[in-house]
C-alpha cells in the first residue's frame, strides 16, 4: 500500500509542490538567493530518499565503481559553473542600453518564467540533439550516457564544457533580449528539480502526463546502450519538441538493468580522468 501511494503521489507532491512554490515566490518578488536553491535541494533530497524505498531497479541504488562520489562532484561543479555564468552574463547585460531590450517586463512574472522556460527548453532540446550528431560534441556528451544505472544524480553528470554548450545558446538569447534575471533563475531552479526526476530510479507513475513532460518513464529510452535506439526523447522538461520533430518514443516496458550505458566504451573511473577523457 505504501509503495502504491509513493508511486502515484511522489510526482505531484515532490515535483509539483516546489515548482508551484518557486512560481509563487518569484511572483511575490522574493529574492532568489538563498531560498530558491534550498527549495530545489530539499525536493531533490526527498526524491533521493524515496528511491531507496521504491526503486525502479534495486541494482541502480548500489554504487557502481564509486560513481556516487564522482557524480556529486559533477553536479557541484556544473551548478557552480552555470549559476556563475548566468550571474556574470546578467551583470554584463547591465551595460547595454535600456531601449535595446525586447523582453516583456510588464507581463506577469509567471508568464515571464514560462516564456524563459520555453526558450531554454527548446535551446536545450536543439543542442542536445545536435550533441548526438556532431562527433566532438558527442564525445563530450558521452559522459552523460556512460553510467550503467539511472538514478537521481545522472541529470548532473555532464562534462562542464558540454553543460555550457547545451545551455549557452538559449541563455545568451535571453540575456540579449533583456530577460528578467529572476525569471531565468526561477526556471533553472525548476530545471534542477525536474532533471533529478527525469533520471530518477524511483518507480513513479504520471499517467497521460508522460506525453507532455519528459519523465523517467520515457527518458530511460534515451539512455539505451544501443546508440541507434537512444536517438529519442531529447527533451528536458516538455515533450512538445520531440512530438513536433518526430523524436518522441513511448512504450509500456522501459529499459532495465543491463540495458543502459555505452557499448564497448571505457570511461575513466576518476573525476579528473572523466574531464580529460573527451
Amino acid at each position: 500500500m505504501i509503495r502504491h501511494i509513493i508511486r502515484y503521489s511522489a510526482f505531484p507532491f515532490v515535483w509539483g509542490s516546489p515548482i508551484l512554490l518557486i512560481f509563487y515566490l518569484a511572483t511575490e518578488g522574493v529574492a532568489y538567493w538563498p531560498l530558491f536553491p534550498v527549495i530545489t535541494l530539499t525536493a531533490i533530497s526527498i526524491l533521493a530518499l524515496l528511491e531507496l524505498f521504491v526503486p525502479y531497479e534495486k541494482a541502480w541504488n548500489r554504487d557502481h565503481s564509486r560513481d556516487t562520489r564522482h557524480d556529486i562532484l559533477h553536479i557541484t561543479v556544473n551548478q557552480i559553473l552555470i549559476q556563475s555564468t548566468v550571474a556574470s552574463a546578467f551583470f554584463l547585460r547591465g551595460f547595454l542600453p535600456e531601449n535595446f531590450y525586447l523582453w516583456p517586463t510588464t507581463a506577469p512574472m509567471w508568464a515571464q518564467i514560462l516564456l524563459a522556460g520555453a526558450i531554454i527548453d527548446f535551446g536545450l532540446y536543439a543542442m542536445h540533439r545536435y550533441s548526438h550528431i556532431q562527433p566532438f560534441l558527442w564525445r563530450l556528451h558521452m559522459l552523460h550516457h556512460s553510467p550503467e544505472r539511472i538514478y537521481w544524480m545522472n541529470g548532473g553528470r555532464r562534462h562542464p564544457i558540454s553543460a555550457l554548450i547545451l545551455a549557452g545558446p538559449s541563455i545568451t538569447i535571453l540575456i540579449a533580449v533583456g530577460a528578467t534575471p529572476i525569471a531565468v533563475a526561477s526556471w533553472l531552479a525548476i530545471l534542477g528539480v525536474h532533471l533529478s526526476f527525469q533520471h530518477s530510479n524511483l518507480d513513479y507513475r504520471v499517467g497521460p502526463l508522460r506525453y507532455i513532460l519528459c519523465v523517467a518513464e520515457n527518458h530511460r529510452w534515451h539512455h539505451k546502450r544501443e546508440f541507434e535506439d537512444a536517438q529519442v526523447n531529447f527533451g528536458e522538461i516538455f515533450n512538445i519538441w520531440d512530438l513536433l520533430l518526430g523524436t518522441f518514443h513511448d512504450a509500456k516496458v522501459t529499459p532495465r538493468a543491463g540495458e543502459v550505458g555505452l557499448i564497448d566504451t571505457y570511461v575513466p573511473p576518476t573525476y579528473l580522468g572523466q574531464l580529460k577523457w573527451p
